[in-house]
């Protein structure tokens, strides 16, 4: 059985690449050489791939359908807040043009509720792009940033081939459906990169806000994430598009391990939050 080499609190090493893949289960399920394992089941898995790992250790804990490529609707943006930390200054002022406002509302994406003309630094816009889930923010920053949607979509890929994930492509920053498909990933690569993204402390403190508002006073954002009330939560990230259905990548410190999961393919909204969180009370009580 592979276990990942991740540990917390290093900078951003190439992810080093299983060994033969095991094979999916049918129903979500404990590795069997788990040694530190809760003696109960697993509380059952909703949605058509879940993936749970401890990312202070490396060691999978449940795994269905892991390795299935699918779309991951804004899960994307977790990738292009990645490509965003490296490219830019978090002081960098970015001027929103009518066309970032224009893209999400004529794709039906959720928007942090841009104005044109206004500028606001790449710091601001991350709480932007992450809280809200900001598909205007997602086309503002890419287009200066890579420059271009096309130019910073290469960039997403590159860091993805870059980090190992190689069961992932991006078509574009934000995860809405285009004319020519879908990007996609696995359960598995956006809980790997996930676990890279958290690295950074920036992004931590990002993901892991209920509620920011700009110094201004413009904008208040509220972050669509809600596991955040949970013991020890740090994010990550929801998602929903008709292909992808409803995703989410959630993320916890508990007793001093980081546990990380991401759920794609759920049929029903809330019961994302009552799914994560029993798996993430399962795998603490080792």
């Amino acid at each position: 059985m592979a276990a990942f080499a991740l540990f917390t609190g290093v900078a951003s090493p190439a992810l080093a690449q299983p060994a033969t893949a095991a094979p999916s289960l049918a129903a979500a399920s404990v590795r069997e050489h788990a040694p530190a394992f809760p003696a109960y089941a697993a509380p059952h898995a909703y949605g058509r791939a879940v993936y749970l790992f401890d990312a202070t250790t490396g060691q999978e804990l449940l795994d269905k359908n892991a390795a299935e490529r699918m779309p991951v609707a804004s899960l994307t943006k977790i990738m292009t807040a990645y490509v965003v930390l490296r490219e830019a200054n978090l002081s960098d002022e970015v001027t929103i043009k009518r066309e970032d406002v224009a893209y999400a509302e004529a794709n039906d994406g959720t928007t942090a509720d841009l104005e044109p003309g206004d500028s606001l630094p790449v710091g601001e816009l991350l709480y932007a792009l992450m809280l809200p889930s900001g598909a205007d923010a997602a086309h503002a920053l890419a287009r200066v940033y890579g420059p271009g949607v096309a130019g910073f979509t290469a960039k997403m890929n590159a860091a993805a081939k870059s980090l190992g994930l190689n069961d992932t492509h991006y078509v574009n920053a934000d995860g809405l459906p285009t004319r020519d498909g879908d990007g996609y990933s696995t359960a598995r690569d956006q809980a790997r990169l996930a676990a890279i993204t958290l690295r950074d402390p920036v992004f931590t403190e990002i993901t892991s806000t209920r509620h920011h508002s700009t110094d201004d006073g413009r904008y208040d954002w509220s972050n669509t994430n809600h596991m955040l009330g949970l013991p020890g939560a740090i994010g990550v990230k929801t998602g929903f598009t008709n292909a992808a259905g409803f995703c989410l990548a959630f993320a916890a410190d508990r007793h001093d391990h980081r546990l990380i999961g991401v759920i794609l393919g759920e049929d029903v909204s809330s019961r994302r939050w009552d799914t994560a969180g029993s798996l993430l009370d399962w795998a603490a009580e080792s």
